[in-house]
């Protein structure tokens, strides 16, 4: 390889490729104080979707939350549950889940596909019907302030210089997962408008 600045060039124009076609695994410690973290641990974040891959992962996202709809719909369950989730699975301890916190009403764990540095879903846990937040009932109101609380939580102690609340609502809004929830996004500056 010649080391001309056309060919340097043409090595640079790799750089967004490589970025965007690689997931790096990056170890750092929490800096947060023992008065308001829920516990000191290790963190890994998966750095991923730069550049034009997040055209893809925008559109694999979109797909499943059409397929996620169409399985909704077509659901034989009558009574407003829908069909299991991944949630569930988690709620049940089938499948393992990095938690964050847990009371007696609500689970918040790292998502395993994280968007941001900071990638948390707060969950009810139970649905009682509770699929998207279009559903909610006014007798929901309790659980809906609930979640909302420990996202703020969960939030102030992760992302101490400010963090974004994310609820996808049906087909349209991306939902591919039909158990209300709630994104907590952070660890870098948001851009906007989201999306």
């Amino acid at each position: 390889m010649s080391n001309s600045p056309s060919s340097l060039f043409n090595s640079f124009k790799l750089v967004p490729l490589l970025l965007a076609t690689t997931s790096r695994l990056l170890w750092y410690n929490s800096a947060f104080s023992p008065v308001t973290s829920f516990s000191h641990r290790r963190k890994i974040v998966r750095i991923s979707n730069l550049s034009s891959s997040s055209d893809n992962i925008m559109s694999d996202e979109v797909a499943a939350a059409k397929a996620a709809a169409a399985r909704v719909i077509t659901s034989s369950d009558n009574d407003g549950a829908g069909p299991a989730t991944a949630f569930d699975n988690i709620l049940s301890g089938k499948w393992p889940s990095d938690k964050v916190h847990e009371d007696e009403l609500s689970l918040a764990f790292r998502d395993i596909n994280p968007q941001a540095p900071v990638h948390i879903i707060v969950i009810p846990k139970k649905r009682d019907g509770l699929t998207m937040l279009s559903n909610a009932r006014e007798d929901q109101k309790d659980i809906l302030g609930h979640l909302l609380f420990v996202a703020q939580r969960v939030g102030k102690e992760e992302c101490p210089n400010g963090f974004r609340l994310v609820i996808n609502n049906g087909e349209h809004g991306a939902q591919s997962v039909y158990h209300l929830h709630i994104h907590v996004l952070g660890g870098r500056q948001m851009e906007w408008p989201p999306g």
